[in-house]
């Protein structure tokens, strides 16, 4: 395909709203039920208004604006406010720790905080003396205290007005395609964070070459709650630039099942535990009621899975089977999508392997969820299934412009545009990233098929080598047991040591829901985590599912532990586990998973 070698992200934003300014380009929620929405031209103003108030500011060229807040209308613009005036936009988690936030605002050099509201004000305050450099602090909800360090939004965009149309523009013309537009940091999973520095040309690159790899016709609307911290957030929000799409935000990541049904999106990414959580309450529902209800919803998904190979063979459904599925579509599948939003066509799953069965699921149902690849590195696209050429448990192929290829120790290695330049202030951590000719080392293990798919083995870091010898990846082993409707969480060890275990947290609505039937008091999920008939349960689930591993990588021991959650320190802020800090934890649970070892 031929790209579009825009200047900076200004320019791609410009284009588009020259030809599509009359047309919806995001929506917020007012209420449970009402949205707000602007145009594109509505947009750009609302850029133009926040750029000028970071001019008046003295926010230089290259100089570094954080935003600290959850995903909302107004990151985006701030966001593309700062980028558009030559700055640099870090973004930190609104969930970060105040030592965590006083490290990303200082390694990065910030000058500037947008913080979402009082929450987050609150933590900068906390570590003021240690973020001497930011100048100010602007809210982006509440008012701000009587104080010189903080500004109230609606404050700061007064101070754009003395700024002339004429210094803006010439700001807007500076950035270069090679110049940093945003600094992204690492999850942190192992060691301090690295700021990915991502360029203007990687942003515009990565949306036409992802636009390419997607299936964005005359529908176009998209639902967004991924942070936005993290750049797989941000490369939808540039996809659906480039595309002229229309985004919605979601209020919050509880209210996500609510929010998709009035916002009735045609796509979404997500990560693969959301799409756990909607099958997991699914198949919970379905078993609780039982009798006639789920004998219907086996036959319809019987029915579901049968077309869904024909589609994957590329094979016609038939007559027959077309009328048993529209019958399995009307009695079962139709109340699965009109709880999506009535409109979902497809998915995006990304940031961790999601299961062959659920995508499988979601497919017979008449969602397609197509699997890709990316990291901080490579703005977080690198691969992505095709909506009319797609394999479960793969990847896909690299999207148009980016090269692949497996090393001799397996390892797979990319270049493209979608690279980023290095990591911020860190020499050696870069040097150790890049190939000497310049490819990109992704610390994934995969191989690749004559047509170009890539599928993931493992993780190079994450490999479990037991006592025998058996090198094993446990995210597969993990993906599997987290289909059941008991387990949320699972943490597969066995590095080695002589057989696997694992540390699984529990589904909290399916297990009280059948404490509940079998008639176990509680209080707390606490009480749950530590009741022998819980763990019993769970222990029966985790032996049906050691039928489809080998012996050597079935688990053979099981602790049932509390919740790995972002707040205690277990999962990442994309909803990683979190595995050193997990382990550490349990460290004495899993020892007794050892006897004599």
């Amino acid at each position: 395909m031929a790209f579009m070698d825009y200047q900076n992200v200004h320019a791609m934003l410009k284009d588009v709203v020259e030809t599509a300014a009359d047309q919806t380009a995001y929506r917020w929620f007012v209420d449970a039920q009402k949205l707000e929405s602007v145009t594109w031209a509505e947009h750009y103003e609302n850029v133009k208004k926040v750029a000028k108030s970071l001019i008046a500011l003295g926010v230089s060229g290259h100089e570094k604006v954080v935003i600290l807040s959850y995903t909302c209308y107004r990151w985006v613009v701030a966001d593309f406010a700062i980028t558009s005036i030559g700055g640099c936009t870090v973004g930190i988690y609104q969930s970060n720790l105040p030592k965590d936030v006083a490290y990303i605002v200082n390694h990065s050099d910030a000058v500037i905080v947008f913080a979402e509201d009082e929450t987050q004000l609150a933590k900068l305050f906390e570590i003021r003396d240690e973020i001497p450099n930011v100048r100010k602090v602007v809210l982006f909800k509440g008012e701000a205290a009587e104080n010189d360090w903080v500004i109230s939004f609606d404050a700061f965009m007064e101070l754009g007005n003395k700024i002339s149309e004429a210094d803006f523009i010439g700001r807007t013309q500076k950035p270069q395609p090679n110049d940093t537009a945003a600094l992204v940091y690492t999850s942190g999973t192992t060691g301090l964070p690295k700021g990915g520095e991502l360029t203007h040309d990687n942003m515009t690159f990565t949306a036409q070459s992802v636009f390419e790899s997607v299936e964005l016709r005359d529908e176009r609307d998209s639902f967004l709650f991924l942070p936005l911290a993290h750049v797989f957030a941000r490369t939808c929000v540039l996809t659906a630039v480039f595309g002229r799409g229309a985004t919605t935000f979601a209020r919050g990541i509880d209210t996500i099942v609510e929010d998709i049904a009035v916002a009735r999106p045609v796509w979404f990414a997500s990560v693969p535990r959301i799409f756990e959580k909607i099958y997991s309450k699914v198949i919970g529902g379905v078993e609780a009621k039982g009798g006639f209800a789920l004998k219907v919803f086996n036959w319809a998904l019987a029915v579901g899975l049968e077309a869904g190979e024909r589609k994957l063979d590329k094979k016609e459904i038939g007559t027959l089977l077309g009328l048993k599925y529209a019958l399995a579509d009307k009695l079962v599948f139709a109340k699965i999508k009109a709880a999506l939003g009535g409109r979902l066509l497809w998915c995006i799953s990304g940031a961790a392997p999601l299961n062959e069965e659920i995508g499988k699921f979601f497919h017979a149902a008449g969602v397609l969820i197509v699997e890709g690849l990316g990291m901080t590195e490579n703005m977080s696209f690198s691969h992505l299934n095709r909506y009319d050429n797609y394999r479960f448990g793969w990847v896909g192929q690299p999207g148009p412009g980016i090269s692949q290829k497996i090393g001799k120790d397996g390892e797979l290695m990319v270049k493209g545009r979608n690279v980023m330049k290095g990591y911020y202030k860190m020499p050696e951590e870069t040097a150790q990233t890049f190939t000497p000719d310049g490819w990109l080392v992704t610390g994934d293990q995969g191989e690749i098929d004559d047509d170009g798919f890539l599928r993931i083995t493992g993780r190079k870091k994450e490999l479990i080598i037991t006592a025998g010898g058996k090198n094993i990846a446990p995210s597969a082993i993990e993906g599997v047991l987290a289909t059941s409707r008991y387990i949320n969480q699972v943490c597969v060890i066995g590095d080695r040591r002589k057989y696997l275990s694992a540390l699984i947290t529990l589904d909290a609505e399916n297990v009280k829901a059948w404490a509940k039937t079998n008639g176990i008091s509680f209080g707390s999920m606490e009480d749950l985590v530590k009741d022998p008939q819980v763990v019993q349960l769970i222990e029966k689930d985790v032996e049906e599912k050691n039928k489809s591993f080998p012996s050597y990588e079935t688990i053979k021991k099981i602790t049932v532990v509390p919740e790995f959650t972002i707040e205690n320190g277990g999962l990442t802020p994309t909803m990683k586990v979190k595995k050193s800090v997990v382990v550490d934890r349990y460290r004495e649970e899993i020892r007794k998973m050892y006897p004599g070892q």
